[in-house]
């Protein structure tokens, strides 16, 4: 049976357990690993989309997302400690659940990456244009080179994005040529991000006007099925922001204390993004308003859409938040701070190519896993000669997502990356479960309490905001998902590795990604 095809868990922990991690990492040092892992593209890019679709009931959005992201991460915890090897979701499904339904986690998550780098090239693309280009330079590139078709921020006439696409392929290439981010580098950046949004919330805080808060949810708490409104909808969306919180799970074999320190870690550094974000979120609301611009029957007009970009062009729109491609920057150039509001712009141009690179890199990874166990043509596998990187792979991955920056907006983009996201972490919270019952002896560094509770927890979240996406988000990941089937039995069934005997584990953990 297929659902018996279930890679050997013993030999998946032989391998990992072949190297011995040193235990040094604290609470402290937790909590702020996994600040910096999720403080990053969501905040920069999403806040004007957001709004959109539920106005000052963001903040409660916002609360909503990091709710749920802290029952999965306690879910995370337990099984990234567990099975501390290369593949994340895909590999934990692959040891409790099968092959079949490993596949469609791999295949989701590739969804994720790919289309969350989209996004975020694009979310760069509005802040290099409107900061970087317009401010600096006074140059205004031409509509059909500054937004696709569809896109968010009153862009007429738009064709193609040309900064997301240069932006993807850039880092597709350094990715080939075998460039890293170092920790150094990257804890600059983190750096950069953080003061850039204290900032951001010191000089909003005394100007908040708190009439900018009413009617607080002009679109109610559930704005409907498949419309993507209203707080819920909203959380859907921002649900992005929080992503790169289960990198303090990988951590677990790291820390001290686990039992202690990686709840601590987790749930500390979640509650500080959630708090952060809330305060950029009534910075931003409060001082130029954020009411969304609504359309026939009193419901906000999509994100992203046409509709939206067409009222975006009338003169009383021209400033509103829900129109900028680089909200943060542009309410601080509306209240007063438009220098600082252009160094803003410059952090979030600095810092937000990295994450690109993060999503790539996780992306390519996981495809270069699924081909090692044979699911996917061996050739995603070869490693380049010279450069030493799985260059086939993620060439045909950079060029994917360079062309869903060309033409997508950034809105739609994050929610469909959402749908991957919240399908994994659903089966992450399954695969622990049962593997509290398969086996109740294997040694956990790290156990999630009351896993009767936060465990059903996590998959009643994250199906709950699934359901609150736009439709034609939810309809991505089925259609998705169908187009992985017919692979998988065409061509993986046959040449699985585990379904031909050859369960041996050769773990890749230099090649490990971001954990999603």
């Amino acid at each position: 049976m297929i659902f018996g095809r279930v890679k050997s868990l013993d030999a998946i922990l032989a391998a990992a357990e072949k190297k011995s991690l040193h235990r040094s990492l604290g609470a402290f040092q937790l909590t702020l690993f996994g600040i910096g892992s999720v403080i990053g593209t969501g905040i920069f890019v999403l806040t004007a989309s957001g709004a959109q679709k539920a106005g000052p009931g963001l903040m409660l959005a916002f609360l909503i997302a990091g709710a749920i992201c802290i029952v999965a991460a306690l879910c995370y915890a337990e099984i990234a400690a567990m099975i501390p090897v290369a593949g994340s979701a895909y590999t934990y499904t692959y040891s409790v659940m099968g092959e079949l339904l490993a596949w469609t986690v791999g295949w989701a998550l590739v969804l994720e990456y790919a289309v969350a780098a989209s996004a975020v090239a694009v979310g760069w693309s509005g802040y290099f244009s409107g900061t970087i280009l317009n401010q600096f330079f006074g140059i205004q590139l031409p509509p059909f080179l500054a937004g696709g078709p569809l896109a968010l921020g009153g862009i007429e006439g738009g064709f193609i994005n040309l900064p997301a696409v240069v932006i993807a392929l850039l880092v597709t290439w350094l990715l080939i040529v075998g460039t890293k981010e170092s920790a150094r580098v990257n804890a600059v950046l983190v750096l950069i991000k953080v003061v850039a949004l204290t900032t951001f919330i010191a000089l909003t805080a005394g100007k908040i006007d708190m009439t900018k808060f009413n009617p607080f949810l002009p679109a109610g708490v559930f704005g409907g099925f498949g419309t993507g409104v209203g707080a819920v909808g909203a959380a859907a969306t921002i649900f992005f922001a929080y992503v790169g919180f289960d990198a303090v799970s990988t951590a677990a074999e790291e820390t001290k204390n686990p039992q202690k320190n990686v709840p601590i870690g987790l749930i500390g550094s979640l509650l500080f993004c959630t708090v952060f974000y809330i305060l950029v979120a009534a910075g931003a609301i409060g001082t130029i308003g954020g009411q969304p611009i609504m359309g026939p029957g009193g419901i906000p007009f999509p994100a992203g859409s046409a509709e939206l970009a067409k009222q975006c062009m009338l003169p009383q729109y021209a400033d509103a938040l829900v129109c900028s491609n680089e909200a943060l920057a542009h309410v601080l150039r509306q209240i007063g701070f438009g220098p600082v509001g252009n160094m803003l712009g410059i952090a979030a141009f600095v810092a937000l190519p990295s994450v690109i690179l993060v999503l790539l890199f996780g992306q390519t990874r996981i495809f270069f896993v699924m081909s090692r166990d044979g699911l996917l043509p061996e050739a995603l596998s070869r490693v380049h000669p010279k450069y030493n990187t799985p260059h086939i792979v993620t060439a045909i991955t950079g060029a994917a997502v360079a062309f869903a920056a060309a033409f997508l907006p950034v809105g739609q983009l994050a929610d469909i990356a959402n749908a991957g996201t919240l399908y994994a972490f659903m089966m992450v919270a399954i695969a622990v479960m049962l593997l509290r019952k398969t086996e109740p002896t294997r040694k956990r560094v790290f156990k999630t309490p009351l896993i009767w509770l936060v465990a059903p927890a996590t998959v009643v979240g994250c199906v709950f905001l699934f359901f609150n996406l736009p439709a034609a988000a939810m309809l991505v990941l089925p259609v998705w998902g169908g187009v992985g089937l017919v692979i998988y039995f065409v061509y993986g069934y046959s040449r699985s590795h585990v379904g031909r005997g050859l369960d041996v584990v050769d773990p890749v953990a230099e090649l490990d990604g971001p954990v999603h």
